[in-house]
């Protein structure tokens, strides 16, 4: 090769550097951008006044009274999160988990004060037993096993009791086969075709779920939950629940846990091009916490780096413990 050929290889060689010198200029050209708009901010709701009680295993989450959740929700919204998802911490506990459709309960207290203190506040409540059952498990138990049709009838009463309170969207947890069906049927017999159901429809049986059942004093008093929640080894059978979901009338659908399933998010939102939400869950948060509080990373660029890598799957709506803390980043 003569030097004239030499330089004119040189000249067309790509240099992809040349767009990561400056803040800037990466800025130009990032591909994908994180808002705080896509943010979701879980809260434990408990009875009591002035409750403000930090869950050991997750640092910085608390389980928090009404007035306390009214208190975080507009802190929340002033840092640009715009909306909640609320888990509740009932008084008593039964087989049949009947508080979890309370009037009174604290879900349903909560949503009536935060919309009447931050109306413009997206609240999201989950639908799910496990919370309200004496046994812990997400239904009905019938010979210890759970019992699908029986649950999905409670989830029902419990998703009207949290449109009744002023839910915008409600969201079944529970993994039971046709409850979406049943809740959207329920809701528009009720006058309430303008709530959404947001669809943990590709729920897996996930190890990292651990903190959050502290959390949620959810922890099963038996056995697990693989008969219900799916196989982490099984991709193509999330296609098949989102699709049923859809199909019974899910207007958003979830894919939980968020990190080891990026694969999950991706192939969903190409699959259906549907409104597409992930959770990053308790076990993802705590683990960020407690490698950070070693000294073992860096947990500003980690909370970052995994919001991003979560909307870069195809993520819509990211359900995140970090909501507050992403938000502020954000600015």
């Amino acid at each position: 090769m003569n030097p004239v050929q030499a330089a004119h290889t040189i000249e067309l060689v790509r240099r992809a550097r040349r767009l990561r010198r400056s803040p800037g200029i990466r800025s130009l050209v990032r591909e994908t951008r994180l808002s705080a708009e896509q943010f979701l901010y879980p809260l434990f709701v408990c009875p009591g006044k002035g409750v403000r009680r930090e869950v050991p295993s997750m640092p910085g989450v608390y389980q928090l009274s009404v007035d306390e959740a009214v208190r975080e929700v507009e802190a929340a919204r002033a840092d640009g999160v715009p909306g909640v998802l609320l888990f509740g911490l009932p008084e008593h506990k039964d087989e049949m988990g009947s508080g979890a459709y309370d009037a009174e309960a604290p879900v349903q207290a909560a949503i009536r004060s935060i919309k009447r203190a931050s109306p413009d506040t997206v609240v999201v409540t989950d639908v799910c037993l496990c919370e309200y059952t004496s046994h812990g498990h997400c239904g009905v138990l019938v010979d210890r096993d759970v019992a699908n049709d029986a649950t999905v009838e409670q989830l029902v009463r419990t998703a009207v009791s949290h449109a009744n309170a002023g839910a915008d969207i409600v969201a079944p947890s529970d993994m039971m086969d046709g409850r979406v069906g049943a809740i959207r049927k329920a809701l528009d017999e009720r006058g309430f075709e303008g709530i959404a159901i947001m669809s943990y429809a590709a729920k897996y049986c996930s190890a990292f779920y651990g903190p959050f059942r502290e959390a949620a004093d959810s922890a099963p008093a038996f056995g697990d939950r693989r008969t219900h929640q799916m196989d982490p080894a099984n991709a193509d059978e999330a296609l098949r629940e989102v699709e049923q979901d859809i199909e019974e009338g899910a207007d958003i659908v979830m894919v939980k846990p968020a990190m080891p399933y990026l694969d999950v998010i991706r192939r969903v939102k190409d699959t259906f091009g549907y409104p597409t939400a992930a959770y990053q869950v308790s076990g993802e948060y705590s683990m960020m916490k407690a490698a950070a509080a070693r000294g073992w990373l860096d947990e500003p660029r980690a909370m970052m780096e995994s919001l991003t890598a979560i909307s870069r799957a195809g993520a819509d709506i990211i359900i995140t413990y970090y909501a507050r803390e992403a938000a502020r980043a954000l600015k």
